[in-house]
């Protein structure tokens, strides 16, 4: 059985939509990253982390973790801790590029693989009425840079290189790719 290592309903969904059947077990494991870590090695490290959490619980299961970091200027963008975080990263991002990273991990016997996906997104400019309108909304609250590129945010997304499921919270051709060489699929 495929065990999702998350809470994450965007994530749910998009397995869902692939044809992929899963159980879920969140991990709830913080997901703070280490003093001067790349964004690329934290992604990797905290999906590691949270399958190995759940792997061990359910050592005869398939255990799928994943991580969603966004970085601009070198800088990781995490979840949002309150709304002036959220209104902080959307001034960060506004009218910039900035790149999207997922860490997934399978661990398969024991056995963790890691890999990560990364997808560039370049936003239109954002007001800042704009911005304290959408924070009010609640939508950025729980998202790695604070938006969903498949709720209200779509709107400021001009243009996107790589795989959009990535941005959304899983790159599901990665994910499904890893499944089959472990002989899940």
């Amino acid at each position: 059985m495929l065990v999702l290592a998350s809470a994450s309903p965007r994530r749910q969904e998009l397995l869902r939509n692939a044809g992929i059947t899963f159980e879920v077990q969140p991990a709830h494991i913080p997901e703070d990253p280490l003093l001067g870590e790349a964004a690329k090695d934290c992604a990797e490290r905290l999906a590691r982390e949270k399958a190995l959490a759940v792997a061990r619980q359910r050592p005869h299961d398939i255990v799928l973790g994943a991580d969603t970091v966004v970085v601009v200027d070198g800088q990781l963008l995490g979840k949002p801790s309150d709304a002036a975080d959220a209104a902080r990263m959307l001034r960060m991002l506004s009218g910039r590029e900035h790149r999207v990273i997922t860490g997934v991990c399978l661990v398969a016997n024991g056995q963790p693989s890691v890999a990560s996906e990364t997808t560039l997104v370049i936003m239109s400019e954002i007001t800042d009425q704009e911005i304290a309108d959408y924070v009010a909304s609640g939508e950025p609250m729980d998202k790695a840079g604070a938006y969903a590129i498949q709720g209200i945010a779509s709107r400021w997304i001009r243009r996107i290189e790589g795989d959009y499921s990535n941005v959304v919270g899983l790159p599901v051709a990665l994910v499904w790719s890893m499944l089959r060489q472990a002989g899940v699929l």
